[in-house]
């Protein structure tokens, strides 16, 4: 039996609880066991103290900005946390990795690992963006640290060290993420850590990994061959199979999370957060005694009643370093069952007024240096400036080239082949993966003289770390996509938004008919043959825009989705493959006058 857990909050009316009044322990009790529980969440790659924008000030009690992150910074607070604890464990609620970072990203996350390693995580859950790459990427490659490609050009880089990287000192779990043809968990499910009790006996504690439902169809994510499992029901499967293996403390790592209504109660509050995390903390099984969450990149210190009434805490430790969730549970070492009227969860701001830790700070300066160095490898020669600005007809050399990139990547692999590529150019709404332009002029900050493509320059002008899908499309639903490229306003208004098309296309169009009737297939060509609406072609596009992300929703319907590269990669690999770039006339585009 679960007593209350204990808060320094009282309890408020509603849903959710933010305390209860501690319940007297009986004289002949003998004392609990307490096993720390350190945790941080979305860390994504974020070495370096992040800045105002990348969640380097959270909101402190009474609504005073606090400055924090930083991977040094973050050393020092959870040696400062652990310190006289004998029972402690660090852990991560995912999206540790997947950074935005170039120093971290261009080397393909190894830099984060180094650093987690370094920290003492012990293991995670799987986010979604764990499985930016792969299954077999986060299970061999960062994992185990099998190379792939060059090493030291394409994985394996040396690391602060001096050494080749090896792969993580920790493990991955997620119980809902399976194979879509077997339904086999592709991670372990969960993992027990055992901990000193009175007497020489050890306690178990086990740790479910649940990661994000929306993982195998994410614009990031995206994995044709894996599915999602309901979060409840999975985390309530492996509760109940961790009971019968006699482990009586169960912790649910939840990748999924939620948001305060008042955001400015300070990263210690509950602000009666809202969203799936806490969905989920009212319905799990009452076995699991607390919950760690993350993915909303928010901060907030809950306790929500279980289904049987009993309150349990549930932590998200906000992101990119910025704060550390501890939650203190209480065991009884007779039985090992947590004791949540003594089990107490605080958020800790990772603030910038203790001494760096020299040791990680170290590894940061290395692949800050690293990543400088990086962006100026030399990937190929342009003989041209290309650019996002759009002739009369909504065509760039810019969004051009891209396009030629997705379908050149497509014909890398028979799986992936492409009739075709299409990229938003200037979507109506969501992002655009067409960044930045390489100019070719003397003093130009994204090109050189002499035509040099730098890696930093390509990292900059293409992507935001989105795979290349090639999807099966009808003639009939790839004209509907075509026609999207002109969505009418609330005021009445028509916004242009221009999809490039890769070089074996022409397309002409007619803006003076209504929108929806502007294509014509007659005058869309592909490989030299008109459009054919019973067909289905074979379309390379970003995920993000398959997905409708930036509005073509046209593509919703689309068949035998096949994963190709991510863009960054892709298109340092173009480059590396074609020494000479020079910009194509933007002629595939016209009106129909």
């Amino acid at each position: 039996m679960r007593n209350l857990l204990r808060r320094t909050v009282l309890p408020a009316a509603g849903a959710l609880l933010c305390g209860a009044a501690a319940l007297p322990a009986a004289a002949a009790d003998p004392a609990p066991v307490t096993v720390q529980l350190l945790d941080i969440a979305d860390f994504h790659g974020h070495l370096q103290p992040p800045g105002p924008a990348e969640g380097g000030t959270v909101t402190g009690p009474g609504g005073r900005p606090v400055t924090v992150g930083g991977a040094a910074y973050l050393a020092t607070h959870l040696r400062r946390l652990r310190a006289g604890h004998r029972n402690t464990v660090t852990f991560a609620s995912g999206d540790s990795f997947s950074g935005w970072p170039f120093e971290v990203d261009a080397f393909r996350d190894e830099p984060t690992v180094e650093v987690l390693n370094r920290l003492g995580v012990r293991f995670s859950v799987a986010g979604n963006h764990e499985f930016d790459v792969s299954p077999g990427f986060l299970v061999d490659h960062m994992e185990h640290g099998r190379c792939f490609g060059v090493p030291d050009r394409d994985s394996c880089f040396t690391d602060s060290t001096g050494r080749r990287f090896h792969g993580a000192d920790f493990d991955f779990q997620s119980a809902n993420i399976v194979g879509a043809a077997d339904g086999r968990p592709v991670l372990p499910p969960y993992r027990v850590e055992w901990f000193a009790a009175p007497g020489g006996r050890r306690i178990p504690v086990g740790f479910i990994g649940v990661t994000l439902p929306g993982t195998p169809a994410g614009s990031t994510s995206f994995q044709p061959g894996l599915r999602a499992l309901d979060e409840v029901r999975t985390a309530d499967r492996y509760a109940a199979e961790l009971r019968r293996r006699g482990v009586r403390a169960i912790v649910l790592n939840l990748h999924d999370g939620a948001a305060p209504r008042d955001p400015e109660a300070g990263y210690d509050a509950c602000g009666a957060a809202r969203g799936p995390a806490i969905d989920v903390a009212r319905a799990v099984s009452p076995d699991i005694d607390a919950i760690t969450t993350g993915h909303w990149h928010t901060a907030f210190d809950c306790t929500v009643p279980d289904p049987a009434g009993h309150p349990r805490p549930v932590v998200e430790a906000g992101h990119h370093g910025a704060l550390v969730s501890e939650i203190d549970l209480a065991l009884d070492p007779r039985t090992g069952e947590v004791l949540r009227d003594r089990t107490t969860a605080v958020n800790h701001p990772v603030t910038r007024d203790v001494p760096p830790d020299p040791a990680v700070r170290r590894i940061a300066d290395h692949w800050r240096t690293r990543g400088a160095a990086r962006r100026s490898e030399r990937l190929a020669r342009q003989t041209g400036s290309f650019t996002r600005a759009p002739d009369a007809d909504g065509e760039s050399t810019a969004a051009d080239l891209f396009a030629d990139v997705q379908y050149w990547e497509a014909g890398r692999t028979r799986a992936g082949r492409a009739d075709l590529a299409l990229v938003a150019a200037r979507p109506a709404t969501g992002s655009t993966a067409v960044r930045g332009d390489l100019p070719y002029a003397a003093g130009a900050t994204a090109g050189d003289a002499d035509g040099r493509v730098l890696l930093g320059e390509s990292w900059d002008a293409y992507g935001y770390g989105n795979p290349v899908l090639t999807v099966g499309l009808t003639g009939r639903r790839l004209k509907a996509v075509l026609e999207q490229q002109w969505q009418e306003r609330p005021d009445g208004s028509v916004r242009f938004s221009p999809l490039a098309v890769s070089r074996n296309v022409s397309c002409r169009y007619d803006p003076d008919r209504a929108p929806g009737d502007r294509v014509d297939p007659a005058g869309v060509r592909i490989d030299g043959r008109p459009l054919e609406p019973d067909r289905t072609y074979r379309v390379a596009a970003l995920a993000y825009t398959v997905l409708g992300a930036d509005g073509f929703t046209a593509f919703a319907g689309y068949t035998d989705p096949v994963r190709n590269g991510t863009d960054h990669e892709v298109f340092a690999d173009y480059l590396r493959a074609h020494p000479v770039i020079t910009p194509a006339p933007t002629d595939r585009v016209r009106r129909a006058d």
